[in-house]
């Protein structure tokens, strides 16, 4: 199978358009959709459904499409490897990340990167943890950046031991206190913002101005707060609670060149900080 089609395939299909896939490919429309038919006659079935307001996978496209995303991924892998055996270095990495990690770390990695590597390209993708979880799943991405959980299929690199904390306001009971135990949040009006119920996920900046408003108190790990703390405070636990944050990996031996790279860079960083 022609990986060149399949990744004229999968473009279109994220863009939802084949014109549009023409238009950032330099192809015909007509060009476009006669790959795609190439494919579905390898095949032996159709793949998409075209109409005027665009495309999309057949019943028998949404099963193969995992298969053609790790088909070509597995073929810039390959592209990847032997980049680098001819010295060239060239490639992509996508990385889905936590708000808070790509904020605070990446920009320092990726410019260090660049420097290194100026023919490599970085895409970043910002979510919470279950839409990482299924951009990992679909092989949207290399790897992930983003807090431990014991139910995770995937190879772990642990980073970062970072603290939580209780944000709450100046005026606020927990305020003159030097420490709080975790029992002491049960009944106290809480701000949980963002989409999930994970305490690593509060990535929303909003519940600040809400915890400085006095409508409730908050749980945030230190990253989060980092360069974005108004009037609050930050209150520690007692005992000490914490969140291991990391990289999450498919395979380390599957992964590419430039994303192993890339990966010793984000770990030398951490460990300077």
């Amino acid at each position: 199978m022609d990986s060149l089609k399949v990744n004229v395939m999968i473009k279109a299909l994220e863009l939802g358009s084949m014109s549009a896939a023409a238009d950032e490919l330099g192809y015909t429309t007509s060009g476009v959709s006669q790959m795609i038919t190439a494919i579905e006659n390898e095949l032996g079935f159709t793949l998409v459904t075209r109409s005027r307001g665009g495309i999309s996978l057949t019943a028998a496209g949404e099963k193969i499409y995992p298969s053609l995303l790790a088909y070509s991924h597995a073929d810039a892998n390959l592209r990847q490897s032997a980049s680098e055996v001819l010295g060239l270095e060239t490639g992509k990495i996508v990385i889905g990340s936590f708000s808070s990690i790509a904020s605070n770390w990446l920009p320092p990695v990726i410019k260090r990167f660049r420097e290194d590597y100026p023919d490599i390209s970085i895409s970043l993708i910002e979510g919470i943890h279950d839409e990482i979880d299924e951009w990992m799943k679909s092989e949207q991405i290399d790897f992930c950046m983003y807090s431990y959980r014991e139910s995770m299929d995937l190879e772990w690199i642990p980073l970062y031991e970072d603290a939580l904390y209780a944000v709450v306001s100046p005026d606020h009971p927990f305020a003159g206190r030097e420490s709080i135990s975790p029992d002491e949040l049960n009944g106290v009006p809480f701000i949980m913002p963002g989409r999930g119920n994970d305490l690593d996920v509060v990535e929303n900046y909003s519940a600040i101005s809400m915890v400085e408003a006095g409508l409730g108190i908050s749980v945030m790990n230190e990253l989060i707060t980092e360069g974005r703390l108004n009037h609050v405070i930050l209150v520690p636990f007692d005992p000490p609670q914490t969140i291991s944050l990391g990289i999450a990996v498919q395979s380390m031996k599957d992964l590419s060149p430039a994303a192993r790279i890339f990966i010793e860079h984000i770990q030398e960083y951490v460990a300077s900080l």
